[in-house]
């Protein structure tokens, strides 16, 4: 392939880089400027006069992050829920696509059952109906009703199907010839090709448990049992003077609600950005083949 040396498409070329700096600049803007906050002192934070380098550097906001139990448990919360969703997901999902991903001949009533899904996602029953649903089943303040709650993401599904659809026919070809049953080409050839698109579908799925907040509000009784975002979402700093010893009341009058909310928030971002550039190479591939069907 060629490359268009002329000045016009070295123009264009320099263009695009310079968007896309700029794009990339607008998007760790806002987590540049919380971290500065988190690390500014009190008075700082509160005049607004914090931007791009924290003013007052300190760690206090951190220090008093670490002795806050409920803010731990909440994190602790939220890693189990990010785990066990993600695996049920990929699983459910995946177990979901591939009989739908047959034609009709295959599984005679893949139409009527896609028609479902499709309805499920422009239409659902409500919240009231799926509260009451979710109290009923007894998951009413457990981590399985915060696993469960949201039900099958009708859309990764969709994604998956779409995923096998596009792998080659002889592939099924291959495998009856040499005597594999569906279980046995599920696992041994559609799982390990579709790779990407488990991939992209368990980034999803990561990030939306992670950063979900209003199942916890409605599907648990209190800050104890708060995943992370809820937790964050509800911040209010209950402070309780009367044991207090003197150096834990000086470092508490360094501190403000800004300064503590966004050390908090800080910490609540870097997990997703650790993982994500672990999956990013999945990313692409995994969204292009599974959102369009020959």
């Amino acid at each position: 392939m060629t490359r268009d040396t002329s000045l016009r498409a070295r123009l264009f070329d320099g263009f695009l880089l310079i968007a896309l700096l700029a794009i990339a600049f607008l998007c760790l803007l806002p987590i540049w400027y919380t971290l500065a906050v988190s690390l500014s002192e009190k008075s700082a934070a509160s005049a607004g006069r914090v931007w791009l380098w924290p003013v007052g550097f300190n760690f206090n906001s951190y220090e008093q992050i670490m002795n806050d139990g409920r803010f731990f448990h909440s994190f602790w919360i939220s890693i189990q829920r990010v785990l066990l969703g993600a695996s049920l997901t990929i699983a459910i999902t995946t177990l979901m696509a591939y009989p739908l991903s047959r034609n009709t001949r295959e599984f005679r009533l893949r139409n009527v059952f896609m028609w479902i899904l499709v309805f499920t996602l422009l239409f659902n029953g409500g919240l009231i109906p799926w509260y009451m649903t979710v109290k009923t089943l007894g998951l009413y303040d457990t981590i399985w009703g915060l696993v469960l709650g949201g039900g099958v993401p009708v859309f990764n599904v969709i994604l998956i199907v779409n995923y096998f659809r596009n792998l080659p026919k002889e592939l099924d070809e291959a495998a009856l010839v040499d005597g594999a049953g569906p279980w046995r080409m599920l696992g041994a050839i559609y799982v390990p090709l579709a790779v990407p698109v488990l991939a992209t579908v368990t980034l999803f799925t990561i990030v939306y448990h992670w950063n979900e907040f209003f199942h916890g509000l409605v599907l648990t009784s209190g800050q104890d049992h708060y995943p992370l975002q809820t937790f964050i979402q509800q911040l209010v700093v209950v402070v309780d003077a009367s044991n207090m010893t003197e150096d834990q009341y000086k470092r508490l009058n360094e501190l403000s609600n800004q300064t503590l909310n966004a050390a908090k928030i800080f910490i609540a971002m870097l997990p997703v950005l650790v993982v994500y550039p672990l999956l990013q190479r999945f990313f692409i591939h995994g969204i292009t083949l599974g959102s369009v069907k020959e």
